[in-house]
C-alpha cells in the first residue's frame, strides 16, 4: 500500500459538484472543531486526532511515509 497524495476526500451519500468541495467540507469540520478552544486545548486535539486517524490507518509503513513527507520543510 502506498500513501494518497491525491485529494482523497468524499462523504457517503453525498454528491459534490465541484473538485474541490470535499476538502472544503474537510476544511471547514477541522477549522469548527478548534473554534473556541485555547492554543492548549487546540493543541490536544491534534495529538489526539493524530493518533485516532493513524490507529485507523494502521499500516506503519504508510505512517512512517506520512511523517516524513510531513517533517520536510519544518
Amino acid at each position: 500500500m502506498k500513501l494518497h497524495l491525491e485529494p482523497n476526500f468524499s462523504e457517503t451519500g453525498k454528491r459534490y459538484y465541484r473538485d474541490f468541495s470535499p476538502g472544503d467540507d474537510f476544511y471547514q469540520l477541522l477549522i469548527d472543531t478548534h473554534r473556541d478552544l485555547t492554543d492548549e486545548q487546540s493543541a490536544l486535539l491534534n495529538a489526539k486526532l493524530v493518533l485516532l486517524l493513524a490507529n485507523h490507518v494502521g499500516d506503519i509503513s504508510i505512517l512512517r511515509e506520512a511523517m516524513s513527507l510531513a517533517r520536510e520543510d519544518v
